[in-house]
């Protein structure tokens, strides 16, 4: 099926930047402060998404309560999208399938794309990250970000990835997160104290995409270097 929204990602994969053709009187949902910048005609309107509800599962993912509608009236309009963090933006195509994304991914998508959360359960404890997943369903476009660029990785029977490093993958791959090396005391000790450790096992067939950066060793790095009171 054929993208109903041009778009073009520029300056990626370090500071991509989305730049959307929305169709007249076509809407698009985006990240809330997303905007850098539109067409003087085009309309905003910022709403919870989904109701109530499903706005607090979205801002206990990660993302805003709000999601932002930009609607060209009348005639096609521009719209250019920055993520927050640095990095590069992925699109892809729902074609009644769902795709996961880790939290903050989110950047835009089509009006007939629904965002919601879906709780990992014990799974988020044990990986030291958050405890939602966002879970993209329906028919249209969507595109999501990371920080660092993106890798794209087939999947046919089983891959394991570091859990900090990982930004979206189909529906049709199962996941388990589990301790490099087996369960036990001494790893469990090492992924604590060392930051290595916890992996998830995905097993199935289907696209997986990583992000060549993790935000978390380097807001390690960067705290010794920040200012203290005396």
């Amino acid at each position: 099926m054929p993208n109903n929204i041009q778009y073009t990602i520029e300056h990626s994969p370090s500071y991509a930047q989305l730049e959307l053709k929305i169709p007249a009187n076509k809407t698009v949902l985006v990240e809330a402060s997303g905007m850098a910048a539109m067409d003087s005609h085009i309309t905003l309107k910022s709403k919870v998404k989904g109701g109530l509800m499903k706005g607090l599962k979205r801002m206990l993912a990660g993302e805003s309560l709000f999601i932002t509608e930009f609607t060209a009236p009348d005639r096609p309009g521009t719209l250019y999208v920055s993520p927050g963090a640095p990095g590069d933006i992925q699109h892809y195509h729902l074609d009644g399938n769902s795709l996961m994304l880790q939290s903050s991914a989110f950047v835009a998508s089509s009006s007939t794309v629904e965002i919601d959360s879906k709780f990992q359960g014990f799974k988020g404890f044990f990986s030291g990250e958050s405890l939602f997943l966002l879970k993209a369903t329906g028919r249209g476009d969507i595109w999501f970000s990371s920080y660092g660029a993106i890798v794209e990785i087939p999947v046919n029977g089983s891959y394991i990835v570091d859990t900090g490093y990982i930004v979206a993958f189909e529906d049709t791959l199962k996941y388990q997160v589990e301790v490099m090396g087996g369960l036990s005391w001494k790893n469990l000790k090492t992924g604590i104290l060392g930051g290595e450790g916890f992996v998830c096992r995905f097993s199935g067939e289907g696209k997986l995409w990583i992000q060549s950066r993790n935000l978390f060793p380097l807001i390690n790095f960067l705290n010794p270097f920040r200012p203290v009171k005396s």
